[in-house]
């Protein structure tokens, strides 16, 4: 039998950044979902906006988030609130991540033993 991988997909970018980046991180959570590995996605920093981004429904990604919602953790608070886009991801459903003094752990994740893939 085959062990599982424990992976969590980081995305820090932005759409108009490098909205490349964005797809493959989201293709990437999906290839492992897909395989019944065990993955969580995490947007932070910039990424927040790339949660809010591809949350609209005239989103070229939204059909792919909406395909792997039930592997996203959510967004960071604190990058959320300073990037403006607190509102628009709360009223899609997010959760906002707030476990490391106001902010997302990326430790948390590495303590639970996965590996910890940035795009």
């Amino acid at each position: 039998m085959t062990e599982k991988n424990k992976i969590a997909v980081v995305i820090y970018e932005p759409i108009p950044g490098d909205t490349s980046r964005v797809y493959r991180g989201l293709k990437t959570a999906a290839e492992f979902a897909a395989a019944g590995d065990d993955v969580v996605v995490l947007f932070d920093g910039a990424g927040v906006e790339a949660l809010a981004a591809v949350s609209d429904p005239s989103s070229p990604m939204h059909a792919l988030i909406g395909g792997i919602r039930p592997t996203v953790l959510g967004a960071c608070k604190f990058c959320a609130t300073s990037h403006k886009v607190r509102d628009r991801i709360e009223e899609a459903g997010w959760a906002l991540i707030d476990d490391n003094a106001g902010e997302a752990s990326i430790r948390d994740l590495v303590n639970q033993g996965r590996q910890v893939l940035n795009f």
